[in-house]
């Protein structure tokens, strides 16, 4: 059975050709590894991402309903789909102990403390999150050897556009009550762009390769290193640019020019 051949189409689980992948393919690729598992931990831990995202946009109830109904479990199924990968083709790793230890820690930071002051530019912090997803599944997708890892990763980034889409119509609606002025958006942008070097990330990271790697654990910045000169490579950089400046309502002359300056500042940060 095959992932459905449409961007927009709906699909679960089931769907997914575990049995069809190319473990002798992929196997040998650390890399592929360390991103396809440090993937599925920040995927699943949306479960508690998401509650204290509702608790922040409480009495919205367009806003809640979505986050509950669609967001929460699209994410999460990709955190299943990704571990499920993991699982089939290194079946060794101890996912669950590994898993723990990030949840652990991570359950320590993810509070509505990080959030933005104000409902709109949350949603501007949003687009930049659903960005920064969407375009490492599409690095994901032309860094992978293996076919069904790559159906995989599409479908994973079609459905972060997708909720890129919803996060930007919130925060369209936000402005058309609150503006918030382009100033106050680009510092929400440029806070949550810094933020975007990723903690989280860095966190699963970790914890996969302590596991991983047990009385070795001390080459974990040169996996660091190893794995952002990957992504660099396959990084879709202008399609990050477009999504990043649509939120300031830009003319469209003055965004179509300022693409090539934003893609280069982003390759900076958090590349």
């Amino acid at each position: 059975m095959h992932l459905p051949a449409t961007a927009n189409s709906r699909w679960t689980l089931d769907d997914v050709p575990y049995g069809e992948i190319d473990v002798d393919r992929v196997r040998g690729s650390e890399d592929i590894f360390f991103l396809v598992a440090a993937a599925s931990f920040i995927e699943i831990a949306a479960d508690l991402y998401t509650d204290n995202l509702i608790a922040y946009f409480e009495g919205d109830e367009d806003v809640t309903r979505w986050l509950a109904g669609r967001w929460k479990p699209e994410e999460i199924r990709h955190g299943h789909t990704l571990r499920g990968y993991v699982r089939h083709v290194w079946p060794e790793f101890d996912w669950q102990g590994a898993y723990d230890g990030f949840f652990e820690e991570y359950s320590r930071q993810c509070t509505v403390d990080e959030f933005e002051p104000t409902r709109g530019l949350e949603m501007v912090a949003r687009c930049v999150v659903e960005t920064g997803t969407a375009t490492f599944y599409q690095a994901l997708g032309n860094i992978a050897c293996e076919p069904v890892l790559a159906g995989i990763a599409a479908r994973i980034r079609a459905d972060e556009v997708g909720h890129y889409k919803y996060f930007y119509r919130f925060f369209r609606d936000y402005a058309a009550r609150q503006p918030e002025g382009r100033l106050r958006v680009l510092a929400a942008l440029r806070r949550r762009l810094v933020e975007a070097r990723n903690d989280d990330a860095e966190c699963a990271l970790r914890h996969v390769y302590r596991v991983r790697m047990g009385a070795k654990a001390d080459g974990l910045q040169a996996l660091n290193r190893r794995l952002t000169s990957t992504i660099k490579q396959h990084y879709p950089l202008d399609m990050a640019a477009k999504m990043l400046l649509r939120p300031l309502s830009l003319p469209t002359p003055l965004a179509r020019f300022l693409e090539g300056p934003v893609a280069r500042v982003t390759s900076r940060i958090i590349l």
